[in-house]
C-alpha cells in the first residue's frame, strides 16, 4: 500500500494549481490595463501623436515593422508594467521570488528601452556588439546585454543566497532568456508565441503565479501583435524573457535548470550563425504555428485597383516639330494624334493606397 501523501506537498500542488490561473489573470488585466492608459482612446489602434517627444517633433515609440508600415511599440512598456504590477502580488509565491521577478522584469525592460529609442543598437547577434566593441564603438546593444545580465544576476542572488554557483547559473538563464526572447521577435506575435509554449510547463510548478503573469500578459497583447497594431519591441521582449527565467530559475529541479539552461545557451549560439526564423519555416509544425494567426503575406504584382473616381478628359499635348523628317513640318503632326484626348486619372485627396485614391492600373 503506498505511503499516503505529506500534507506540505499536497499543500504545494494545490498552490501552484490556483496560483498559475489567476496569476495569469492578473498579469492580462494589467497588461490590457497599462495598454489602454499609454494610448488614449482617441489614437488608440493608431501610432499618430503618441508619446511624443518634448519638442513635439516626432513619435519615439513609432516603428517601421517588416512589410514597411508604422506601429507602436507601447505594447512593450504595457507588458512589462503588467508583469511587475502582477508578479508584486502574485499569490502563492514567497517575498524573495517576487523581489526577484520584479527586479529581472524592471532591469530587462529599462535596458530594453535604451535600446529601443536612441536607435543604433548594432544588430542583434553577440558578434556584431563585440565586433564594434573592438573597434572602439559601445552600441546601445552592447549596453543593453550588460544591463541584462546585471539584472539576471540580481535577481539570481534573491533565489539562491550563499550559493554563488547557483546565482551565477540562476542569473544566467535570466539574462540568456530575456536575450533569446529578443531574438525572437522579428515577426508579429513569434516572441509571445514562444513563450506561451514554452512556459506552459512552468505552471505546474513551485513559481506558477510569476509564470503566470507573464504568460496572462504576452497572451493579453498577442492580438494587438498579430493584427500588426503594436509591437513589443526590445523593451517587452526582454521583459517577458526574464520573467519567464525568473521563474523557470525559481520552479526547476537542479537538472530542469541545468537543461533549460543548455537549451537557451545552444539557441543563442545557433542564432549566430543561422537565422532562427528560417529554421523555423523549415519545419512543417512550427511554420503553420509561426504563422497561426498573422496577416498573410502580400501577392507581388498590381493589385486591382478599387478606386472610383471620376476620369477627367485632358487634351494631349501637340508634339514638337522636327526638321530631319520631311514629314514633321513645324506645327504638324504626321501622326494625326495632336488633337486627340486622353483619360488621366488623377489620385483622390485620401490617397488610400489600394482604395479610392489609388492610380488605376
Amino acid at each position: 500500500m503506498a505511503p499516503p501523501r505529506e500534507p506540505a506537498a499536497v499543500r504545494g500542488r494545490l498552490r501552484a494549481a490556483w496560483s498559475g490561473p489567476v496569476g495569469a489573470a492578473l498579469g492580462a488585466l494589467g497588461a490590457r490595463t497599462a495598454y489602454r492608459l499609454l494610448i488614449p482612446p482617441p489614437q488608440r489602434g493608431c501610432v499618430h501623436d503618441v508619446f511624443r517627444t518634448a519638442e513635439h517633433t516626432r513619435d519615439v515609440w513609432r516603428h517601421t515593422n517588416f512589410r514597411g508600415e508604422e506601429v507602436t511599440r507601447l505594447a512593450g512598456p504595457a507588458l512589462a508594467l503588467g508583469v511587475c504590477a502582477a508578479a508584486a502580488v502574485a499569490p502563492g509565491c514567497p517575498r524573495r521570488l517576487r523581489g526577484a521577478a520584479v527586479l529581472a522584469t524592471a532591469g530587462a525592460a529599462a535596458f530594453g528601452a535604451y535600446d529601443d529609442l536612441p536607435g543604433n543598437s548594432g544588430g542583434r547577434r553577440i558578434a556584431g556588439h563585440a565586433g564594434a566593441l573592438a573597434r572602439g564603438r559601445i552600441t546601445t546593444g552592447a549596453v543593453r546585454l550588460a544591463g541584462v545580465g546585471a539584472s539576471g544576476l540580481a535577481a539570481g542572488g534573491l533565489l539562491a543566497r550563499g550559493e554563488p554557483a547557483r546565482v551565477l547559473a540562476d542569473g544566467a538563464l535570466i539574462a540568456g532568456s530575456a536575450n533569446l526572447a529578443n531574438l525572437l521577435d522579428v515577426r508579429p506575435g513569434r516572441a509571445a508565441k514562444a513563450a506561451l509554449l514554452l512556459g506552459a510547463p512552468l505552471l505546474a510548478g513551485p513559481a506558477a503565479g510569476t509564470a503566470g503573469t507573464a504568460l496572462g500578459a504576452a497572451a493579453a497583447l498577442l492580438p494587438e501583435e498579430l493584427d500588426e497594431r503594436a509591437m513589443l519591441g526590445d523593451l517587452g521582449a526582454n521583459a517577458l524573457g526574464a520573467a519567464l527565467g525568473t521563474a523557470a530559475a525559481a520552479g526547476l529541479p537542479p537538472r530542469g535548470r541545468t537543461a533549460a539552461l543548455c537549451a537557451v545557451a545552444a539557441l543563442t549560439a545557433a542564432a549566430e550563425f543561422v537565422d532562427l526564423g528560417d529554421a523555423m519555416a523549415a519545419v512543417g509544425p512550427l511554420r503553420r504555428l509561426d504563422g497561426l494567426g498573422r496577416r498573410p503575406a502580400q501577392a507581388p504584382g498590381p493589385r486591382p485597383s478599387t478606386c472610383r473616381c471620376t476620369t477627367r478628359i485632358l487634351p494631349r499635348r501637340p508634339l514638337r516639330a522636327r526638321s530631319r523628317s520631311p514629314g514633321r513640318a513645324a506645327g504638324g503632326d504626321p501622326t494625326g494624334r495632336a488633337g486627340t484626348r486622353r483619360a488621366d486619372r488623377r489620385p483622390c485627396p485620401a490617397g488610400i493606397p489600394g482604395g479610392r485614391g489609388e492610380r488605376s492600373r
